[in-house]
This record gives C-alpha cells, structure tokens and sequence, in this order.
C-alpha cells in the first residue's frame, strides 16, 4: 500500500528491493556454506544439553540400578580404594515424600551431593529438589543414608480447588555424586560446578504420573458450603482438546497473483494442544518444518526480487522462512539467525514458465531441501539440499505469513495452486499429501494460455508486416498526391502473402476476420504494445456491436472475438466472458469457463475481475470457497488503485453514485450538457451564483449526475467562483487545482493566497490544507502539525490521516520514534470520517493483527477494502453507461452493463438488476441463464447495510415462492422482521399480516424486535404493538395503511364486546355509520386538494426548478479535497 496523504514513503525502503545474498534490513552479507551439516546441539543451554546426554544413556525407565560411575582425579591416581555411590529408590513412582537409599564409600573427606532434576512441558532440567552433606571421618568404608525427597504439590497431586495447575512432567532424574575436599571446596560451591569435580556420579529416572491418575491432596482444610458445591462440580471431568495436527491449509483455492503489491495474508495461532506447543516451541531455535506449494509462473520476477512465501514478524521484519524469485527464475530463500543477523541462498536450477509444478521445501535444522516436481503426475524436475552451520530463527506466531506480493515487495506473476504448511515435520516429497484440487480449471488455465500464445504470434507477425510494407509504399509514394490520397481514402491493402496455414486459419476465424478489417499502420511499434493495442481495438469493435439494439442477440457471435481480445493482454474482454458464462448471458452456463476467464482477468489487473474474485470468496458463492484472506487480496489490489484512478484525468471513468431505478425523484435530475438541469445550472452559474458554480464545476470534475468527465471546463467554473466570488469552498477548490497542475499550470504563489484566505473564512479543509503546504513544501513539520491539529479538532478527517502519518514515519514534533498504535488510532479516525487512505490502513491493520489496538478481524479488513474498491471510477463508469441506457430506454445494453456491475458485488446495481429484471421479465428469461430475481435480490440482502425495500422482496419471494424456488415461511418471517428493524413501516405491516393468517412469529424474532413475549403474550396483543410501530414508522402524514389496520383491529375488538349486548349493539352500529361517512368524506377532501395543487404547477417545472434546488443540496466542496494527495 502506497501511504499518499502527508506524502512521505514507507520508511523501510530498503526492504522494497533487497540486495543479495539476504532480503530485509537485518540482512547479512555474507554466502551459505554448501556441503557441511549442522553442529547438532552447539549453542544451546548447558542444562538443556545436560539433560539430552542423561536421557541418552538412559534404557527405558528404570526403578533401581546399580550403576556406577567412577571418576578419578588425575592428582589422585595412585588412590587404592575408589570412590562409588549407589541408590535404591524403595517407590518407583514420584510421590510427595519418596524414600531414598544412599550407600555411597569416600577416600578421602568428601561431600555428597543429591538433586532431583525435572522437565516438563515447556521447560527442562529444573531443579526441584537439592541435599549434600559431609563425611570427614567414616573414610574407605561403605555407609547408607536415608533420604526423603519431597516434590512439589504441582507434579504428584490432581488439580483442586488450591491446586490450580499441576503441571504435566515429562521425566524426572534423581542424581547423586560425590566430590572431594582437597581442593579445599566446600559447601559453598555452586551446584554445577561442583558436579563438573565429581569424582564418581549416578543417576536413576523415577516414573511419572499423569495428572489425571494423581491422587488428591488433603489439605486438612474445611471448605464453605458454596466452594464446596462449585468444586463438586467439576472435580472429577477431564478435559478434552479437540483433535489437532501440525498441517495446515493456507491456500485450497487456485489465487490469481498479478506482480502488484498485493497478496493473502495469513497467521498462525498457538497450538491448543499442549504437546504440540511445547514441541513448537522447543524448535524456536531448531526448525523443523515443510512447505508445499503449486504454481504456474507466466514470467520470471521484473523486478530484483518477487514475493511467493515469506514471514514478517512482529517487527515488520522478514523471518524464517522467506522464499522468493529472482530475475532469472531462481529460487531465493531467506532465514533469520538467532544471532539477529539474515542469512540467504539461491537455488542453482530455475523454476519452469508455463508449467503447473510442486514446489516442495523442508528445512531440519541447518538442512534445506528443495525439490520441484512438474505436472499432475509430479514428474521429478529438480532436487537440491543446501546445509548451513548457523542456527535458525522460527518463531511461526509471532508475525504473519505473506502469500505473493505486499507493501515490501511485489508478488510473482502467474497462479498459486494448493498450499500446505507441515508446522512440525520434515517430510519427503512422497510423503507430501497435496494435490492439484481443481484439476480442470488447472487444465484449463493451460490451455488458455498455449492458445493465447498462438494468437499473441500471429497478431504480433501480422502488425509488423504490415507496417513494414507501410514503410516501403509510403517511401515509394513520396510526394505523388494521387497515391497519397488513394492511401487516405481508398480500401485500405491487404498483404496476400502471409504464410499461414489452412489449418491455422480455421483455428482462429475471428482472429483474422478482425485483422483483415482493422488498420495497422497507427499501431504501436513495440511488439507488447501492439499486441496490447490490436485487443483493444478488437474488443472496442465488440463492444460496439453489444450496444445495438438487439445487442444481446448477438453475444454468441461476438464471443470469439472477446476471446481474442483476452489473448491479446486486454482483460476487459476476459471480465465479460466471465460474467457471460457464470450468469449464461445468451450463452450456454459454463461455471469452469467463468471461473477460468475471471482468474484471467484477475491476473492481469482487470478492476471488475478483481473485484469479481473478491465478492465470489468474501461470500463463497458460485462454487467459490469461502476465504476471506483470499477475498482481500484480490478487494485490497483494487482499493490501493482508487485514489490513483480518481485522480487521473484521462480514462473511462465516472463517480460512483448510488441511484436506485425505483427512486423516480432522483432519476428526474440526472442530466447530460444538453440537459435541462445542466442548462438551469450553467445559467444559474453564469448569473454568478456560488453554489451553482461550485455543483456545475463538481459535476464536470468528477463525471457526476451523468455529466461527462470535463477537467478542463471543470477548472474555468473553479477559477471563475474563486476569483468573482468570497465563497470559501471554491476558493479552495480552485487552490487545491492550481497546488497540483490538475488541467492547468501550477501557482503556488496563488494557491496559498487562496488557501489562506479560504482558512480565514474558518473553511476547515483549507486549514488542514495549510498543513500540508509546510509540510510538503517547507518540511516544517511543527507548523504543519499545528495546523492540522486545529483542523482536526474542526472535524477534517483529513487532518487525522495527516497527523497518522506524522506518527507513522516518526517525525511528529517533540516525539522522535515511530509510533504505530497512535497513528493507527488516528487511522480509524480519519476512516470513519470517510477517508479513502485511512480505510485501507486499518483494513491493513485488522488483516495483519500486529497492532493491539486492531486485533485481526479478516472479514472487517474485507467490509473494509471492499468499501474503497467500490468506489473505483471504472465500476462507475459501467453503471453510468447502465443507468444512462435505462433513461433512453436502451433495455438489452441496459441489462448488459448492470450484468456487468452487478456481478461485482455493488449492491446498487444488484438492486437495480433485479428491478429491471422485473419490469421486463421476457427480456431476463430470454437472455439469462439465471433467476435474475431472486439472485441479484438474495445476493442484496447480504450486503453490508442493505436496503430494507431488498428485504421486502426476499420476504415476499419466499413468502409466495418464485419459479423453481419453494415456499419458506421460516425465511419470510425473518426477511420482513430485518426490514422492520431497519425502520421499514412495511416490515411490521407484513407481519401483521403474517400472524392475521395463522402464522407464528417465533421467539427468537420477536426478541429480535424487541417485543417481550411475557408481556405480548398473544396475538391480539403482538398485532396491537406491530400495528402501532407501523404507524409510528408511517412517513405518511394522512391515513396510512398502518393506521386503517391499526383502527380496523380496535373496531373488531370493539365489535366482539357489542355483539353481547343488544343496546349496546344499536348505539355501535350508529356511531361506526358516522365513523365511516366521515372518513370517506375526509378522503374525498384530500383528494379534491391534491388535484387542485396538480393544476397549479406546469408539468415540465419540476424537472428544472425543483431540480435545481434538489442539486444544489449535493456535496459541499469538491471531492477531490478527501486527503490532500500529490
């Protein structure tokens, strides 16, 4: 991600292009060893290695033994009696109080030393018991001690209400030796120096018990009735841990990875498994682990290195491990060492291009193997073990594993396949259970891009020769006007030597059919860039033919052609094939050929195919798997790209609106620059009208309301509101312009001028505009902080971001260290005021989970990224071509371009789909291969704030059933209660209804609403209360149908307690006469009103006065002032 506000880059650099042999700031410049093995044991703590030669020597657990070591001192060699020491442990199991035998013999005064030592789960070679004692006088005689070693409550007894945790021990040693004083020590001497000066030692192992088979301890305590109940309890279970090995899936799901800077992030939890955790743990400075992996590279790295897996840690630092590609298809892998330095090697064989292959790397140690097995049947390719003598540091949870690219580096380009993580095991190729899953959309991948080879070659050969004998014929015609102008005007020549063969042809009909009628001679001389531009034109020419009036009458005769536009490197193509095969859009449904031509156009950047993929994971619909790593990756590429694209002036671009179809007011002020609206606002602005100028310039900068994209008209409205008029807003519009060059020459001078003023009109975003100006241009940061300070507290989510990244890069006034969690508190702050950069750091954050302050959330990083992304100029400017066909009446491009947004996962246009669908259903059945209704309003209610009309829809479609859906009162009930809860009048109305006809609001709805079922305890009663929030929520100012309900149930209430008295009968049947005559002549007042006020306005009024008023209630100042950006 690409930080803009402030305008300062990441400060770790130098981790953006590591140089060889090791990646990362902590990189060490120095090349592995090959050949040597590693040192075994060397570097670890002396107790640790004590303990690894005791349990080596060690047969299975002994009770007793009689073995024993002599060691003779080199002084005394000439000692006739040798020293030994012996014990007899008379319990073999360890108890709290266990007795020992002692007989040991000295030859000299001595003192005897004995220790219980013990290791447990997560440490070892702890000592928990120690006793020595003297013996000056009983010398070449054998003497017995009895000794009683007493152990911790925590290792023999079960846990209780005063035992907590009794730990789990492992092994427990009991040793004893013997050391002489004359060397004049004494009781003093430390433990493990004394035990190096032994002149004879033993050793036994006492048998452990499990803490579940431990006996309780008495604690000759009498508990409270209350503890002793809440001990009962639970004393005698045991729990359980649920079933949990070391294989991890990060990747079941092929990934499109298009050598940008993004990727899936993925992170390891501890083991809930004590074992495994204490065994991952152990190997913290010894790992122990394998890595499988499948990929189809399309070309080797562009850049110094390119992201497949790597480790960051806590840090923001790379770890172990961190694979990598390099320019020429190597493999480089990156450890960190123990010692804090970074250790790198490169493979000797390359990875193979256009192949499905297993790449498989285990690491033992200092040992590292790598082995590449090519294709589905995993033909053996290359094999390579690397050894090092350094020691490895792998601590899998502290940080975050990164699949393709991110902020650091940019990620391969080509396709991830299935990919297995063994945490703990080193594991032979063969022994590796990781296939290819989705073996024919692999295929298929393959296929695709052998043809497209095929294709890119004969379009490449056939625009440079056709120039080539351009070059020729103009060198030739010089200067003959005749020719000149038979070369302008005329056919233009075809080449009839082209050594294509027949069957090469008839392969590729289109292909050649599009050549044949396109002009060459404009394209491109670079191959790529010809090859690039000839799948535009190609798809252009599509493209125009789809926008006929029959348009979607001819998608099957226009799909070959959108196929070689996709082999041609243009993936706009690949994008409407894709959602024509997953929605069978006039050809048959194909879910592999849209899975396939979506992973195409992700690969290759494409916005909607991206965005596609997201929306397809974030759900798990379509055959999707649900993933929600996966999902940002794909949402988090397209994101990054929005504040680029917003601000780029050329492109098919528009402002991404929401405007619904069925909203009849906002679709009468959608204008064009012949429209009334436009022509109101033009004049209004010439009259030097504020407001209209700043909405006119708006609408021409951004593409709104159906205005085309204008910049350069835009920046005349700015300068003229600026220059004429005190407003502040287009002050600072116009400020921000000249600041930037956007359409017109750069003024600094003026540009703060203008912001000064505007910031002394109290316009907040000017005086967070003074802040960037010290700060980009003076790199006064202290000034620059003031300002924004004083911004922010004015309410500029700008300034937040700005004051985010002064913390960030460290270089906030008076505080000269980074600190994240403040400028991430800042982050969220400017996120939540809308700013565009703000969102994508927290989503960041939140996918990562390395800041407290942001504890990973995948599916919030994913509502996040996903909210930028829509608001991408390009989905805006396919839902501006799909509303403006909807107002001309154009229904089948109509129903094409809101195809095209809505299988993006905009929930606008998903409504506005199935609104269209509805209003022309022959048009949704003859074309569509899918329930348009009930897909495109199911796919709606999934979204994140709704429209409660959607739920409305889903309720009454599974209320009545629709088509081959069947009836679902269950799912009715709770569509109709969501709507309710959103503030809908007609939720509560359709329940009422629903419980009118027998049905039975469950429990859990009516607590979901809030209606307490011991108060509301029958129907009448739940009728009563839904009746009266419906009128409550009635917009209604009249008679609403929630109120007529609402009376009509109290009249029968009412007329139930009549019918049981004949007076009473009489007198209620009078007064509900009266009640009726009143209320229709009521109703006939109303009416007679409305249609006099119908006559008092022209009927072309609205859509230009109100109108304009309806404008000029838009946006305050212009957009482009979210964050400051360069």
């Amino acid at each position: 991600m690409q930080r803009r506000g402030a305008g300062l880059r990441w400060p770790r650099q130098q981790q953006q292009q590591p140089p060889p042999p090791a990646v990362g700031p902590r990189a060490a410049a120095m090349a592995p060893p090959s050949g040597s093995v590693p040192p075994g044991l060397g570097g670890r703590p002396a107790s640790a290695l004590l303990l690894f030669c005791y349990l080596n020597v060690v047969p299975s657990l002994g009770r007793q033994t009689s073995l024993t070591t002599s060691v003779t001192p080199k002084a005394e060699q000439s000692v006739a009696y040798k020293d030994f020491i012996y014990f007899t442990v008379f319990e073999g199991n360890v108890r709290n109080v266990s007795e020992v035998s002692v007989e040991y013999l000295c030859s000299q005064p001595c003192v005897v030393n004995l220790e219980a030592v013990v290791s447990s789960e997560f440490r070892s070679s702890i000592p928990v018991y120690k006793k020595r004692w003297k013996n000056e006088k009983h010398l070449h005689t054998s003497r017995t001690q009895i000794v009683h070693v007493k152990f911790p409550s925590i290792m023999v007894y079960r846990d209780d209400y005063f035992i907590r945790h009794s730990i789990s021990v492992s092994a427990v040693i009991l040793r004893a030796w013997i050391t002489h004083k004359y060397s004049g020590r004494d009781l003093n001497v430390k433990w493990e120096e004394n035990l190096l000066h032994a002149v004879a030692k033993n050793y036994t192992l006492l048998k452990t018990v499990p803490p579940f088979e431990r006996p309780f301890k008495d604690h000759q305590v009498c508990l409270e009735w209350n503890m002793d109940y809440i001990w009962n309890l639970w004393a005698n279970k045991i729990p359980q841990c649920p079933l949990e090995n070391d294989v991890v899936t990060l990747l079941g799901f092929l990934y499109a990875s298009s050598g940008e800077n993004t990727g899936i992030v993925k992170k390891f939890l501890r083991f809930h498994n004590r074992e495994l955790e204490a065994t991952r743990r152990q190997r913290i400075d010894y790992p122990v682990f394998t890595v499988s992996l499948w990929l189809y590279l399309l070309h080797y790295c562009k850049a110094n290195l390119c992201g497949i897996l790597y480790f960051v840690d806590s840090n923001e630092m790379y770890g172990t491990p961190s694979v990598f590609l390099t320019e020429e298809g190597h493999l480089h892998i990156q450890m960190h060492l123990v010692k804090g330095e970074d250790l790198a090697v490169k493979t000797k064989f390359t990875m193979p291009l256009k192949e499905w292959f297993r790449l498989d790397i285990s690491f033992n140690g200092g040992q590292i193997v790598v082995t590449t097995s090519l294709g589905q049947d995993l033909k053996s390719y290359h094999n390579q073990t690397i050894s090092f003598r350094e020691d490895f540091y792998y601590n899998d949870t502290a940080g975050y594993f990164i699949i393709g690219g991110s902020r650091y580096v940019a990620g391969i380009e080509g396709f991830f396949g299935p990919l297995k993580y063994y945490r703990l095991h080193t594991l032979h190729p063969a022994q590796i259970v990781n296939p290819l899953l989705e073996k024919p959309l692999a295929e298929q991948l393959k296929l695709y891009y052998e043809r497209c080879a095929e294709v890119q070659e004969i379009v490449s050969v056939y625009a440079s020769t056709v120039q080539q004998g351009g070059k020729q014929q103009e060198a030739c015609d010089f200067q003959n006007s005749y020719l000149d102008m038979k070369l302008r005007y005329g056919r233009p020549s075809t080449c009839r030597a082209f050594p294509w063969e027949k069957e090469l042809k008839d392969r590729h009909p289109s292909l050649f059919q599009a050549l044949l009628e396109m002009g060459l001679w404009t394209v491109p001389r670079n191959q790529n860039e010809s090859v690039l531009e000839i799948g535009g034109r190609i798809f252009e020419k599509a493209v125009k033919r789809l926008s006929s009036v029959d348009g979607l009458h001819q998608i099957s005769s226009v799909v070959p052609f959108l196929m070689d536009s996709s082999c041609c490197g243009y993936h706009k193509a690949s994008y409407y094939l894709a959602v024509f095969y997953e929605t069978g859009l006039n050809v048959p449904r194909d879910q592999l050929q849209g899975m396939l031509y979506s992973l195409v156009g992700g690969q290759g950047s494409e916005r909607l195919s991206s965005m596609n993929l997201g929306y397809k994971h974030y759900q798990g619909i379509d055959n999707y798997p649900l993933d929600w790593e996966l999902s940002y990756a794909y949402y988090s590429n397209i994101a990054t790209k929005t504040p680029l694209d917003q601000h780029t002036l050329q492109g098919d671009q528009a402002y991404v609106e929401t405007i619904r179809l069925k909203d009849d007011e906002t679709l009468k002020v959608q204008t064009k620059e012949d429209g009334d609206v436009f022509m109101w606002l033009k004049h209004e602005a010439t009259r030097g009208n504020a407001a209209a100028q700043q909405r006119l310039a708006q609408m021409l900068f951004w593409g709104q309301q159906g205005v085309a994209k204008n910049p350069e008209a835009a920046i005349e409205w700015y300068a003229k509101g600026a220059l004429e008029t005190e407003d502040p807003a287009l002050i600072y519009d116009y400020a921000i312009v000249l600041f930037k060059g956007q359409g017109v020459k750069k003024n600094r001078r003026l540009a703060l001028e203008l912001m000064k003023k505007a910031a002394s009109k109290g316009l907040h975003q000017a005086v967070n505009g003074l802040g960037w100006y010290y700060h980009k241009f003076k790199k006064n940061y202290a000034k620059a902080a003031k300002y924004w300070l004083k911004a922010e507290e004015m309410g500029n989510p700008d300034a937040s971001y700005n004051l985010g990244v002064l913390y960030l890069d460290g270089i906030f006034p008076g505080i000269p260290e980074r600190n994240q969690t403040l400028a991430g508190e800042y982050f969220h702050k400017a996120a939540q005021g809308g700013h565009i950069e703000g969102t994508l750091w927290c989503s960041l954050y939140y996918i990562t989970g390395n800041l407290e302050t942001f504890p990973r959330d995948p599916e919030k990083a994913v509502v996040w990224a996903k909210h930028v992304a829509e608001k991408n100029g390009y989905l805006g400017h396919v839902i501006r071509k799909g509303l403006n066909a909807y107002l001309e009446g154009s229904w089948h491009e109509a129903l094409l371009y809101y195809v095209l947004a809505a299988e993006t996962g905009i929930e606008v246009s998903q409504t506005n789909l199935a609104h269209i669908c509805e209003e022309r259903p022959d048009l949704a059945e003859r074309y569509l291969g899918v329930n348009c209704v009930w897909r495109y309003y199911n796919f709606s209610v999934f979204q994140i704030g709704a429209p409660s009309f959607a739920y409305l829809k889903m309720g009454d479609l599974y209320y009545y059933g629709h088509q081959n859906q069947s009836q679902d009162l269950e799912l009715s009930v709770q569509m109709y209660a969501q709507a309710a809860l959103d503030g809908d009048s007609q939720g509560f109305f359709n329940l009422a209804l629903l419980i009118e006809e027998g049905a039975i609001i469950p429990h859990h709805i009516l607590d979901f609403l809030e209606i307490d079922p011991t108060i509301h305890s029958n129907n009448i009663s739940i009728l009563q209360e839904l009746y009266e929030r419906c009128w409550n929520q009635s917009s209604e100012e009249s008679f609403s149908p929630c109120s007529l309900a609402w009376l009509y149930l109290h009249l029968r209430l009412i007329w139930g307690a009549v019918l049981r008295s004949a007076l009473i009968y009489f007198l209620g049947t009078f007064l509900l006469s009266v009640l009726i005559a009143w209320t229709m002549q009521y109703f006939q007042s109303v009416s007679g009103q409305e249609a006099e006020c119908g006559h008092v306005m022209a009927p072309g009024a609205y859509s230009v006065a109100n109108s304009f008023n309806m404008v000029l209630r838009g946006t305050g100042t212009i957009l482009q002032r979210a964050s400051l950006r360069h």
